[in-house]
């Protein structure tokens, strides 16, 4: 990936952050949505923290690792965003569109990772 790609993927991991702590901020006070809601955010946030780590990285295996840990959180917020849309939490077309963004990275991140795997293979 060039450096304009990587400040592009840089701006949506830090968009969908804070499209995450929007949608948080705005959960209802009820307990089954602040508990949802918190581990929305602790996972949704940190997925940007990890990509920013790998773009950071010393070494593909150090690179592989973190964007493999976004991917973890990326999939643990796809599980909140799925427990808040059967709770009725949040507009559910508000939630299909964070699920989508969410869909779309995880799709750059498997694609970087295998092409940096492919690569350590040849």
């Amino acid at each position: 990936m060039d450096a304009e790609g990587k400040a592009d993927l840089n701006e949506r991991m830090r968009d969908f952050a804070l499209r995450v702590i929007r949608l948080y901020s705005a959960l209802p006070k009820a307990t089954v949505a602040q508990v949802i809601g918190k581990q929305m955010l602790r996972a949704g946030t940190s997925v940007g923290a990890h990509y920013c780590e790998g773009t950071r990285s010393r070494s593909d295996a150090e690179f592989i690792s973190k964007l493999e840990g976004a991917q973890q959180e990326l999939a643990e917020t796809i599980y909140w965003f799925d427990l808040a849309t059967a709770e009725s939490l949040a507009p559910e077309a508000h939630l299909e569109i964070l699920r989508k963004e969410a869909d779309e990275l995880m799709a750059i991140l498997v694609a970087s990772v295998k092409t940096v795997k492919r690569r350590r293979a040849t």
